[in-house]
């Protein structure tokens, strides 16, 4: 492979200052170490809508009757998701230009955690059965392309596997699987 695979990446995850309390989230394995041999493309879905830096933390909120959770402010009560909605169409369809091969979320993230979120009812019952409302839409509309949280990537096991994933991703994007599974079996 001599050019570097694509990952996309939540930005705070390479140290950039773009969480709602200003700060970051820098991850020095994926920074430091994943980092020399793919090239990321970071994404903040909350600072890219211009919700700006600092800002209102947010948290997913389900009312009756509806399929997906909305992106409300905790304090104001403000409902970001048509804005964060128009973004993400915006920035999925920059993103089919990248080549992407995987995608590295940030976990417990309103827009970027895979699974296990908190979503608040209006009945006043939390449950852990959320997704980020950028990482759900950018799994309906890559669905081959694997994701995972980089929390997960702490564990030897996950990581591999992740990381085959990926491989194996851009093995198909580049038309080189039959010579890779030829040179698997000798």
């Amino acid at each position: 492979m001599g050019e570097k695979i694509k990952l996309g990446i939540s930005s705070c995850l390479l140290g950039e200052k773009v969480r709602c309390n200003g700060g970051h989230t820098l991850d020095r394995f994926l920074a430091d170490v994943l980092g020399q041999y793919v090239d990321y493309i970071p994404v903040c879905p909350e600072k890219e809508a211009g919700f700006g830096v600092p800002r209102e933390p947010v948290r997913l909120v389900n009312s009756a009757g509806l399929e997906d959770p909305r992106m409300i402010t905790k304090e104001t009560g403000i409902d970001l998701t048509r804005r964060m909605q128009v973004w993400i169409e915006s920035r999925l369809k920059q993103l089919e230009k990248e080549e992407l091969c995987g995608f590295i979320f940030k976990s417990q993230s309103p827009s970027c955690g895979v699974n296990g979120l908190e979503v608040y009812y209006e009945s006043g019952v939390v449950q852990k059965n959320g997704i980020g409302i950028f990482a759900c839409a950018f799994m309906k509309r890559f669905p081959l392309i694997p994701v995972v949280e980089e929390k997960d990537l702490r564990d030897e096991v996950l990581r591999e596997d992740f990381i085959a994933r990926v491989v194996s991703c851009y093995l198909n994007l580049k038309g080189e699987m039959n010579e890779y599974r030829t040179q698997e079996n000798g």
